[in-house]
């Protein structure tokens, strides 16, 4: 029932499936309000790549983007880009379409999610899970597509349908999370009163915030208070 990397635990050995049970269990319920557990297979090495999607309710699925979002800390996405450095226009499309017959097969309605796992030494995709809602990444996908997604999924929820011809990505996009963290004492939370915030500007450059100068960070937050999002013809141009 969770998100954002909490309630996840490793497992080497039968001796710490107990353990690590009941600590992902407790985790889950305090933070989420339930405390169901899956077990699954442990898939390392992988990259984590994941489907943009839209669906009108009405027949039609959009998947618009394929993002790469395999650099993370404590299973928290910290970079994220598209398209996907890695995959070939054949595996794009392969998961693109899978995607969409997802979203076809259960009625989906709005904009979602379909996440991967990728596993580049045998070329495989192992289905991760769908994140039923726009994500914190979302905007690689707008700016690569000309597409907004947050009007889009106004769209369909008033039961709109999805017209056209389907958004195609151009370019190359990269976001980064930036996060009130103290790096010197292990990326602990940093709450407090932003007495400097200094944002990029000019073109190519898109930043979503919600803060600024004066603005007073709570301890209870979640620590990422902006995204830059750089956005250029090619990916060495959107990281420069």
């Amino acid at each position: 029932a969770g998100g954002g990397g909490r309630g996840i635990r490793k497992v080497t050995s039968p001796a710490e499936l107990e353990d690590a049970y009941q600590r992902t269990r407790d985790e889950a319920e305090r933070a989420f309000g339930s405390g169901v557990v899956f077990l699954e297979s442990l898939v390392t090495g992988a990259r984590h790549v994941e489907v943009q999607l839209i669906a009108d309710g009405h027949g039609t699925a959009w998947a618009v983007g394929v993002r790469d979002c395999s650099i993370q800390r404590r299973n928290q996405k910290v970079i994220e880009e598209s398209a996907s450095p890695l995959l070939t226009e054949e595996q794009v499309s392969e998961v693109k379409a899978a995607a969409e017959r997802l979203a076809v097969a259960v009625g989906y309605v709005g904009a979602g999610t379909v996440e991967f796992l990728y596993q580049p030494e045998d070329r495989t995709f192992a289905f991760l899970e769908v994140n039923t809602r726009l994500q914190v990444e979302h905007p690689i996908t707008e700016v690569t597509t000309d597409l907004d997604l947050v009007k889009a999924q106004i769209h369909v929820a008033a039961g709109g349908r999805l017209e056209g011809a389907r958004p195609v990505e151009k370019g190359h996009a990269v976001e980064a999370r930036l996060n009130a963290e103290d790096p010197d004492r292990d990326f602990a939370p940093a709450p407090g009163r932003i007495a400097l915030f200094r944002l990029p500007v000019g073109p190519g450059v898109r930043v979503d915030t919600g803060m600024g100068e004066g603005d007073v960070i709570p301890a209870d937050f979640d620590s990422m208070i902006a995204k830059i999002i750089g956005y250029g013809p090619t990916r060495e141009d959107a990281l420069a």
